[in-house]
């Protein structure tokens, strides 16, 4: 039996991380949003599996979460020189990383197969999956028109207003091989969707038929952690967009937001005022820390999650 988070970006990598230092190899999976991948410079850039690859690898960057420790730009440099664009930062040795997943999908490889011989050349243990093999792009449509993710996330550093997101091939797109496997046999004891953006890194995958249908259906426990602490997202623009979105920027939205979905929101201890509202939605609440800066506080909440579940490790 195993547990499985479901992650995206560096809020999500970090929990993947903590869970990944109290659960063994065989008691852990990880999913990955995909709706961020996008081809650029003829390579395939998959942002949040590298986040969570190098993370529990121990080489992110502690200053940004993403991309490697110690990079250079020195390609980038010479590519703006030439005219080439570079709105795209890719650092120097983080580009190995995508020459040789784009050299094996070339020959045939899955992506999931990729990921599974990625982590293992980062000396990774714990399974890491994306959530699909299929290609899954997340489109957000904007006052000023519709733009893909990296676009309105990097190259216009999400100062559009969004209006509403698609997920442009998630509706006939399967689950990953991994997760089929689980979703078939019953291998699952708890599912934890992790404090990523709902509606940039968790959406894609649960707008993929296959994944909503087990969510939605099972007896498995399925828990999240809210990435809303004091009214505000930590990082990212999940706030920002909870505002366009005429949604009220709080951990009683987002439960409603997974409200078809989870039966318990791990919440922040500045926040318990909020308890009582979550739980009119049918949701348990758990008050307890949920920012996490050190690893001792990613494996703290980890391990709040796992004994609150029940879950024996």
């Amino acid at each position: 039996m195993a547990v499985l988070a479901i992650a995206g970006g560096v809020g999500g990598a970090k929990l993947a991380l903590g869970l990944s230092k109290i659960l063994p190899p065989e008691k852990l999976i990880i999913a990955v949003n995909v709706g961020d991948d996008f081809t650029h410079l003829g390579l395939r850039i998959c942002p949040d599996l590298d986040t969570v690859m190098y993370t529990l690898a121990g080489i992110a960057n502690p200053d940004t979460g993403w991309g490697l420790a110690n990079d250079t730009s020195e390609t980038m440099l010479a590519l703006e020189s030439l005219g080439g664009p570079d709105w795209f930062t890719l650092g120097d040795r983080d580009l190995a990383t995508h020459l040789e997943r784009t050299r094996r999908l070339d020959l045939g490889e899955s992506l999931s197969d990729v990921i599974t011989a990625l982590s293992a050349a980062l000396h990774i243990k714990h399974r890491i999956t994306p959530a699909t093999n299929d290609e899954v792009s997340t489109i957000v449509e904007t006052l000023e028109g519709d733009l893909s993710f990296q676009e309105y996330f990097v190259k216009e550093r999400c100062l559009p207003v969004a209006r509403s997101f698609r997920f442009q091939g998630a509706s006939v797109a399967t689950a990953a091989p991994m997760l089929r496997h689980c979703f078939l046999n019953k291998t699952l004891e708890l599912v934890i969707l992790c404090p990523s953006n709902p509606f940039l890194s968790i959406s894609p995958i649960l707008a993929i038929p296959e994944i909503n249908s087990f969510l939605a259906n099972t007896d498995v426990p399925v828990v999240s952690v809210s990435p809303i602490v004091g009214g505000r997202a930590l990082k990212g623009p999940t706030t920002k967009i909870m505002k366009e979105l005429k949604l009220e920027a709080s951990n009683v939205a987002i439960a409603r937001f997974y409200n078809k979905i989870i039966s318990k929101i791990f919440i922040n201890s500045t926040d318990e005022k909020e308890v009582a509202e979550i739980e009119k939605l049918g949701v348990e609440a758990a008050v307890t820390n949920t920012v996490m800066v050190t690893e001792r506080e990613k494996m703290d909440l980890a391990n709040r999650i796992l004994s609150e579940t029940g879950i024996k490790f």
